[in-house]
C-alpha cells in the first residue's frame, strides 16, 4: 500500500473546497479524486470531510491531519527542488509583480534578457501600482518599491531608490524658492498616489508633510510632465527626475531634508528552499539594475 495515496487530493480538496476544482488542479477527473479520498478514509478509519450537495467542509479530524499533510506535502516539494537546483538551471513557470512603471521600463527588459538565456523559463509578469498578496495569489516573485512592511515575506535590496522635491525653474521665478519645511504650505503641491510627502528634520527625525493643491494623478510620468510645465512642487523618485535634474529643466529643493535612500526590493515567499528560477533571476536583477545608466549616474 502506497501511504502516500490520497494525499495530495486529500489536500486539494480541503485547499479549494470542491472536489471538481481539485480535479481540475490536480488533471485528474473528479470521480478519481473522490474514489481516493474514500480509501484514506478507510485507511484512517475518520470521517475527513462534510459533502453535501452544496458545498465540502473539513471535520474536525480533517483540520488536523491537513496541517500535517500540508508540511509534510512542503517538506516533499522542496525535497524534490533540493535535487533538481544541483542542476541549475532555471525552468517552468516563474510569476511575478511589479509597479507598472518601473516594471516596465527597468525590470521588464532586465527579464526579457534573462529569459533569452535560459528557454526553459516562462515568466508571467502582473504590472499593479496595487499590493498583491503573494501567497494568495500565487506569485512567486515581487518587485517593490520604497520601505517593506510586510515581515512575513523574504527581502533582498536590488538597488537604491532616492526621492527628490523638485520644481522647474520657471515655477521657483514666479512664486519663490522654498527654503525650509515649514514654507512648503505656501506652495501648490502636485500629488500622485500619496499626499505623504516624507522629509528628514533637522534633528534628523522622519517627518510627514500632508501635501496640498489643486492637481492631482496616479502616476508619476503625469505628475513629472506638470512640474516641468511648472504646475507646482513635486516629490518623485531619481528614476523620473533625474535626467531633468542634470539638464536643469527642474531644480532640486530642501536637499539637506532629503529622506534617507529607500531602495528596490525583491520579494519573495519564505521557503527552507528557493528554486533555480527565482534566486538566479534575483541574482540577475541585483547584478544589472546598478549598471543601467539611471544608477550610474
Amino acid at each position: 500500500m502506497n501511504r502516500w495515496e490520497g494525499i495530495d487530493e486529500f489536500v486539494a480538496v480541503a485547499e479549494t473546497s470542491s472536489f471538481s476544482r481539485a480535479a481540475e488542479r490536480l488533471g485528474v477527473s473528479s470521480s478519481h479524486v473522490s474514489r481516493q479520498i474514500s480509501r484514506l478514509e478507510d485507511r484512517l478509519q475518520a470521517r475527513l470531510f462534510y459533502r453535501t450537495t452544496r458545498r465540502v467542509s473539513l471535520t474536525e479530524a480533517g483540520h488536523t491531519f491537513l496541517a500535517h499533510c500540508q508540511r509534510l506535502a512542503e517538506e516533499r516539494d522542496e525535497a524534490f527542488l533540493a535535487v533538481s537546483d544541483l542542476q541549475g538551471t532555471p525552468k517552468g513557470l516563474l510569476r511575478m509583480t511589479s509597479a507598472v512603471t518601473y516594471g516596465e521600463r527597468f525590470i521588464v527588459p532586465l527579464v526579457n534578457a534573462f529569459m533569452a538565456r535560459h528557454p526553459g523559463l516562462r515568466v508571467d509578469i502582473h504590472l499593479t501600482n496595487q499590493t498583491v498578496d503573494l501567497v494568495q495569489e500565487g506569485f512567486d516573485l515581487a518587485i517593490r518599491l520604497g520601505r517593506l512592511t510586510d515581515s512575513t515575506l523574504v527581502a533582498t535590496r536590488l538597488a537604491p531608490r532616492s526621492m527628490y522635491l523638485c520644481a522647474a525653474p520657471e515655477y521657483l521665478e514666479r512664486y519663490g524658492t522654498p527654503h525650509s519645511l515649514s514654507e512648503l504650505e505656501r506652495h501648490p503641491c502636485l500629488i500622485g498616489t500619496t499626499d505623504a510627502w516624507v522629509f528628514q528634520d533637522e534633528q534628523g527625525h522622519e517627518h510627514v508633510f500632508r501635501a496640498r493643491g489643486p492637481w492631482r494623478c496616479n502616476s508619476g510620468a503625469a505628475v513629472l510632465d506638470a512640474a516641468l510645465r511648472g504646475f507646482g512642487l513635486c516629490q518623485l523618485p531619481d528614476y523620473y527626475v533625474r535626467e531633468h535634474l542634470r539638464s536643469g529643466r527642474l531644480i532640486s529643493l530642501l536637499e539637506a531634508n532629503q529622506p534617507p535612500n529607500t531602495a528596490v526590493w525583491a520579494l519573495y515567499p519564505q521557503k527552507r528552499h528557493l528554486s533555480p528560477k527565482v534566486r538566479l533571476l534575483v541574482e540577475h536583477l541585483k547584478r544589472e539594475l546598478p549598471l543601467l545608466p539611471e544608477y550610474r549616474a
